[in-house]
């Protein structure tokens, strides 16, 4: 079966999805046309100029069994400017909907890229989506856009995007579940040279953070959680990584200031292994974010031997139970201060992800992608 996967704006876990779904199944004839991450208002809505009349041209008027792509890809403009894909079963998976993501400050607000998600969503055969709250908030959000037009909107738009819509997460790899941890081994030699220096106790409650360093991953609520822990003289340590950006929240530079004495890993960790090893020798991974459609990060330090302690909100209830999630900052400190006092136990508690490792989860995207074929 020859397969066409595009990905318009392939960021890390764009990458990390198709990497394995190509991965899983190699008797498949795969090609892959990806873009760079940047530049989002152009790539969103120019991808189907650039791939329609770029160096991919040809490659798009082959002969395709079935066609996956990225809900980044502009579907709808690209099939009008290659026809010959038109009748070429389509899937478009949505790891994002752009209706649910919180607003920047100095974002340029504009309704572009929500109507492209419709336009994408309706020229698709069948939509995947990584959670249910990811599926319920395009349809709810499209209904609310729909309904702010003054005319000649049709009727049952939203009603044709939910009956193809389906919801498939992203799968975790199955290296994470089988791999083996050096613990005896183990030191904070990449901790940060300006951060803690002593020596890490087991009375210690170690906490890791991890995401993008922007807006969206809730640096304001991370600084409030560490000022509360600090005012309960709580004694913990904390793993701040992720990617840093020119424009990132003052609050990671506010943390750096304020708790450098409770900081051990900070920035970016370039070694796979050693970030998980990071993760395995910590206690609690707290997220903070405002917006999250799956959160493999979370769902990585939870395989890695972590606690997660998640925003009641979300996509967060689909895959925490009550106890692993705050409902504000007030509670995920409570929760956390409680956690520090018993220094026998740390963990209060874990989650399990088998049924979405890729070995599971193989089956029924087997099943879904074949049965539109």
């Amino acid at each position: 079966m020859k397969v066409l996967l595009l990905s318009a704006y392939d960021a890390d876990s764009h990458k990390r999805w198709r990497k394995g779904l190509v991965a899983a199944f190699p008797e498949w004839q795969w090609t892959v046309l990806t873009l760079p991450p940047r530049y989002f208002s152009w790539r969103i809505r120019g991808n189907s100029l650039t791939w329609a009349r770029g160096e991919s041209a040809q490659t798009l008027r082959q002969q395709w069994d079935l066609i996956i792509a990225t809900s980044m890809t502009d579907l709808s403009a690209l099939r009008g400017l290659v026809p010959e894909i038109v009748g070429v079963p389509t899937v478009v998976y949505f790891h994002e909907n752009q209706f649910a993501y919180p607003t920047s400050s100095d974002a340029f607000q504009s309704i572009e890229p929500q109507l492209l998600n419709i336009y994408s969503a309706l020229a698709g055969d069948l939509l995947l989506f990584n959670s249910e709250y990811n599926r319920r908030t395009l349809i709810e959000g499209a209904a609310k856009l729909l309904k702010r037009f003054p005319d000649c909107v049709p009727v049952g738009v939203c009603e044709e995007i939910e009956s193809k819509s389906k919801v498939l997460p992203v799968p975790l790899e199955d290296a994470l579940f089988t791999q083996e941890y050096t613990q005896t081994d183990f030191c904070w030699d990449h901790r940060w040279e300006q951060g803690f220096q002593g020596e890490v106790t087991d009375e210690t409650l170690i906490i890791s953070w991890a995401a993008r360093w922007e807006y969206d991953k809730g640096a304001d609520r991370l600084l409030q959680i560490l000022q509360g822990l600090k005012k309960k003289k709580v004694n913990f340590l904390l793993n701040m990584m992720g990617q840093s950006f020119r424009n990132s929240p003052k609050e990671f530079e506010l943390i750096q200031q304020e708790f450098n004495q409770n900081l051990l890993v900070v920035g970016y960790v370039e070694s796979e292994s050693l970030y998980r090893q990071t993760l395995h020798n910590s206690h609690v991974f707290l997220s903070t974010a405002y917006h999250e459609f799956q959160g493999l990060a979370v769902m990585e330090a939870a395989v890695a031997g972590c606690t997660p302690l998640v925003p009641d909100e979300q996509c967060y209830p689909e895959f925490y139970p009550e106890d692993l999630r705050y409902c504000g900052v007030e509670y995920a400190i409570d929760k956390l201060a409680d956690w520090a006092k018993n220094s026998e136990k740390k963990v209060r508690g874990s989650v399990g992800f088998n049924k979405i490792r890729l070995g599971r989860i193989k089956k029924e995207y087997a099943r879904m992608l074949l049965d539109l074929n």
